[in-house]
């Protein structure tokens, strides 16, 4: 903003000079159009030939106007051309910048889209604390985007998604405003990283099985959430209000928490009442998401624990931090299935 502020008061001084040059040539005899001529020859010093003789009054207001003029008009380029080269080499180090930072990310999510549903994704992404990258084509949107990383470039290029580092990305969100870049995105995204997770929009029902034969492991439809939701809210008001601040209010104790039963785990092979889980970690089973997709709700006690089972479960955050240990603990270690408990003063016994 100071090189602006240089700039406009010399524009300004060498425009006064002009005014005052072709007002004092006037004086000397001259027409208007003449002593404008008469000023910009002279503070430019181009050099040409005088319009009329000058008497000695005329020649030492030339020398002044030069000393004067010249000066200004140096001025004036040199600050505008410092504005120049400093704004170009300010946008290429804060590239580099950016990129340094991007390179430096691992499972950071990249968010194809900064439109509405793209900040509100961003939003919700921001309070759980994930990395993101941004990616749009538009300069006026990316310029609203505040303290996050982001790359100017169309999302459906192959080198605008490893631009924002799609090789450690855990995920990537194709959020543009039309099915056929979502659609683009996701083949993309799918062909450079196919064990990537990839969420993607649709705004027509019919581009949902397409996405999902591109690769998407999960397909949205805004719309169709948001009059679902509207809807829900009339039908079950307090149901609904609940879940949205178990899921979105993080100020509260209790929330959601999604689990992946590993390989090695103590867990493999039990039931849920052998892992005795609600006992041991205080947090409560809701379902079972099985390794083909299938969701078991309110799962039976005596359900099987297998590999790559994604158990969901609702507790405080303290509760789901024991059940996250106690899922990812070696067999006999602490956390696991037969391993000594004791209280840990909210009435869940979890282990030493």
């Amino acid at each position: 903003m100071r090189r602006v502020r240089h700039v406009v008061i010399g524009v300004l001084a060498l425009f006064g000079i002009v005014v005052v040059g072709t007002v004092g040539y006037v004086l000397l005899g001259f027409g208007v159009l003449d002593a404008t001529y008469q000023t910009v020859t002279t503070i430019t010093t181009v050099g040409f030939r005088e319009v009329e003789p000058l008497d000695g009054a005329g020649q030492v207001f030339t020398i002044i106007l030069i000393l004067a003029g010249v000066g200004t008009a140096l001025y004036t380029l040199t600050v505008g051309l410092e504005l120049i080269v400093e704004g170009h080499l300010g946008a290429v180090m804060e590239r580099r910048r950016m990129d340094k930072r991007i390179d430096g990310l691992r499972n950071h999510v990249i968010l194809c889209g900064w439109g509405r549903v793209g900040r509100a994704i961003a939003k919700e992404l921001g309070d759980a604390r994930r990395e993101i990258v941004i990616v749009d084509n538009d300069p006026e949107r990316v310029a609203t985007v505040d303290r996050l990383p982001y790359v100017l470039g169309d999302a459906t290029s192959d080198d605008v998604l490893r631009q924002a580092g799609i090789e450690h990305a855990g995920a990537l969100v194709a959020a543009l405003s039309t099915d056929a870049a979502n659609l683009f995105i996701t083949l993309s995204g799918r062909a450079l990283r196919p064990d990537l997770f990839i969420v993607a929009r649709a705004r027509e029902d019919s581009s949902i099985e397409k996405l999902a034969r591109a690769g998407a492991d999960r397909v949205v439809n805004p719309q169709e959430i948001g009059g679902a939701r509207m809807a829900a809210f009339l039908l079950h008001p307090h149901v609904t209000e609940f879940l949205d601040v178990v899921m979105r209010d993080r100020s509260i104790e209790l929330r959601l928490e999604e689990v992946e039963v590993p390989a090695g785990s103590p867990f493999v092979g039990q039931s849920l009442r052998q892992a005795k889980v609600r006992d041991r970690t205080g947090a409560l089973v809701l379902a079972l998401r099985h390794v083909d997709g299938t969701m078991l709700t309110n799962p039976d006690p005596d359900t099987e624990l297998v590999v790559g089972q994604i158990i969901i479960a609702i507790g405080t955050d303290d509760q789901l931090r024991v059940l996250v240990a106690a899922v990812s603990s070696a067999p006999g270690g602490p956390g696991a299935p037969g391993a000594p408990m004791h209280d840990h003063g909210d009435g869940a016994s979890v282990s030493p």
